[in-house]
């Protein structure tokens, strides 16, 4: 499932290149999560002004109106001044005075949504629960402290709620707390000051490191241009179940947590 490292490579790959485009015409393919919400035909004249993003949402914004986009489970999207006929999971084409944003999803747990502005029901439905940009400046630790010393449930899965911080999906949630020194099973509650400031951290630099290396592919996603991120080549546990730590050589181990694989070094992470 593409995370918040994914889905901001694919911001910043085409951010720059669509901003300012004319809609010149909306292609809608097979039905997606949720309905589009409107005519396609009443986008078309409008212009995009930029895309930012929220969590792992993709918002488009338009002169009038906003596209909120999500790649599901096995989403991309890609972005060009001329792309092939549309095929049996392209789902969704914008095309634009300045190329052709599509999104292409296998399994159709993607969406795009209309909505008026952030405060339109649906938007706020959608975004009203996400927590705090761990790349952005107003990641403030003292906030992700006490959402911790707020919930007795494991770490690792607090770190996958995104209510406390958004974006920290299997592989990073992993990768961060082995940083951390923490274990993934130990309550969110009983993380002290001095931990916490280093899982502050190690959250951070996790998902800064995996933007800056395209993500990660472990089967579907690619970026803009249809390239594969490369993040999970160089991970410290995930997907390392057996192999020795590269810290300490004690071998990782592999758990279940909430029907995800967690991974682990039994050595490095002992609280």
């Amino acid at each position: 499932m593409p995370e918040l490292p994914e889905v901001e490579v694919t911001r910043r790959g085409f951010v720059d290149r669509i901003a300012g485009a004319r809609i010149e015409a909306v292609r809608v393919g097979k039905p997606l999560r949720w309905a589009l919400g409107v005519d396609p035909q009443t986008l078309v004249g409008r212009t995009v002004r930029t895309v930012r993003r929220r969590g792992k949402y993709l918002l488009v914004e338009l002169d009038e109106g906003l596209l909120l986009m999500h790649l599901g489970m096995s989403g991309s999207l890609r972005f060009d001044a001329v792309l092939p006929a549309a095929g049996s999971h392209d789902h969704f084409d914008l095309l634009t005075s300045q190329g052709t944003l599509r999104l292409n999803d296998p399994r159709r747990f993607g969406a795009v949504v209309h909505v008026t502005d952030e405060g339109a029901p649906l938007a706020v439905k959608l975004l009203g629960g996400l927590g705090m940009e761990p790349l952005d400046d107003g990641f403030d630790f003292d906030a992700f402290h006490a959402g911790l010393r707020r919930r007795k449930t494991a770490i690792k899965q607090v770190l996958l709620a995104g209510d406390v911080v958004v974006g920290v999906g299997n592989i990073y949630a992993s990768e961060a707390l082995f940083l951390a020194g923490i274990r993934p099973t130990v309550a969110a509650s009983r993380i002290g000051r001095p931990r916490a400031l280093r899982l502050h951290a190690a959250v951070r630099e996790i998902l800064a490191r995996a933007v800056e290396k395209g993500g990660s592919t472990l089967r579907d996603f690619s970026n803009i241009d249809g390239q594969r991120g490369y993040f999970q080549l160089e991970a410290t546990v995930y997907g390392r179940a057996g192999e020795p730590c590269r810290v300490c050589a004690t071998p990782i181990r592999q758990m279940r947590q909430g029907q995800r694989s967690t991974y682990f070094c039994p050595n490095c992470q002992k609280y």
